[in-house]
């Protein structure tokens, strides 16, 4: 199955621990609708935050229909063998960088949250993140799905990113060094 990579992982953060058993709950009660958004409101989504290699710049795009600062993802398709094939997919189509260095199988990162009307049928989503690589001096490509994509300073979010979004990138980058 396409969740099995969430029995594999072993977040080092106790609280992505804990948020991950839930995801292991949803995906064994929810069956195929975890993973198709045309199933259900509640779904997996995949989603990757793509860093330099040093760690100090992340690629941000302002999502058009959330109006926020976030990191590139979305639903998976019916062509994805994996989470990771989707996040990888999803940050190639929405950064335009078609030379980022994947950074492995296993997610970095978890994060269940709701959606506004402006998202549709969509209520939750069941967010599986993991890393990618560009360098400092890639340029990113605006798609159809967001308004910008840019670089930021890990320590220098733009506003508009959502209020939890640099604890759960501060999250990220630790289980990237754990793990590096």
């Amino acid at each position: 199955m396409i969740s099995d990579v969430l029995d594999e992982w072993t977040p080092h953060d106790p609280a992505q621990a804990a948020l991950l058993e839930e995801y292991r709950a949803f995906v064994a009660a929810s069956g195929a609708a975890a993973v198709d958004r045309s199933l259900a409101p509640a779904h997996l989504t995949a989603s990757c935050f793509v860093l330099t290699p040093d760690l100090s710049r992340v690629l941000l795009c302002f999502h058009r229909k959330g109006q926020f600062w976030v990191q590139l993802g979305g639903h998976l398709e019916p062509g994805d063998v994996s989470l990771a094939d989707a996040a990888y997919r999803e940050a190639r189509e929405e950064g335009g960088i078609a030379s980022l260095a994947a950074g492995g199988r296993l997610p970095v990162d978890v994060h269940r949250h709701e959606l506004s009307s402006a998202f549709g049928r969509c209520r939750v989503h069941w967010d599986v993140g993991f890393v990618a690589y560009a360098s400092p001096d890639a340029v990113p490509v605006v798609s159809d799905e967001s308004e910008q994509v840019a670089w930021f300073d890990v320590d220098d979010l733009p506003a508009g990113a959502p209020d939890d979004f640099a604890v759960r990138l501060r999250t990220v980058l630790d289980e990237v060094l754990a793990t590096g």
